[in-house]
């Protein structure tokens, strides 16, 4: 007879990719896992893999929990361009607070630490920057149809240069402690969609 699970599979996810997105995937152990999982390895191994499959199905919820956001955020009727405003304010806002400093972007620290050597993280890395890419685009798209971007303007590449810039800003709100560094880079890059 098979033994039931005696943990909440979903809190474990939960709470792997909290230590993961705080500490990083090579500096996090499977004792440090089952440490603060408080899960047996045994059943941690059957329930998730490897430590390599627990991160990358961590990476996979912390994605699917912000995306959807974005794509509210980015898709409201009505004006586009203040919510591209508002997306790139934010996570200007998110990146100079402390927990930005302690923790980054768990997409962007996978960028930093495993892409350039982990094909199923890059392919996760690159999943993540073309949906936010996508997401922008076809607001800017809206907005230079609904004559709030200047006809001029090239929707695809402002996307990308914001897509950019949110990635650095993410970075350099970890590493800085200057919040003015990453606010007014936000602001003069939202200069660029006057």
């Amino acid at each position: 007879m098979a033994r039931t699970k005696e943990f909440d599979p979903d809190a474990a996810l939960q709470s792997a990719l909290e230590l993961f997105w705080r500490r990083g995937y090579e500096a996090t152990s499977m004792s440090d896992l089952v440490e603060h999982l408080g899960i047996g390895r045994a059943s941690l191994y059957a329930t998730f893999g490897s430590k390599h499959e627990l991160y990358l199905k961590a990476m996979d919820r912390y994605t699917g929990t912000r995306d959807p956001l974005l794509l509210a955020e980015l898709s409201q009727p009505g004006p586009a361009l203040p919510a591209v405003r508002a997306v790139v304010r934010r996570f200007a806002a998110e990146a100079a607070s402390s927990e930005g400093r302690l923790n980054g972007c768990f997409v962007t620290n996978t960028a930093a630490e495993l892409a350039p050597h982990d094909p199923a993280a890059a392919r996760r890395v690159e999943s993540s920057w073309g949906h936010l890419e996508t997401l922008l685009h076809s607001a800017l798209l809206r907005a230079r149809a609904q004559g709030e971007l200047p006809g001029d303007r090239d929707p695809r590449a402002l996307a990308r240069m914001l897509l950019v810039l949110l990635q650095g800003v993410r970075v350099v709100g970890k590493a800085s402690d200057d919040p003015a560094r990453v606010r007014d880079a936000a602001e003069q890059a939202l200069a660029l969609l006057d």
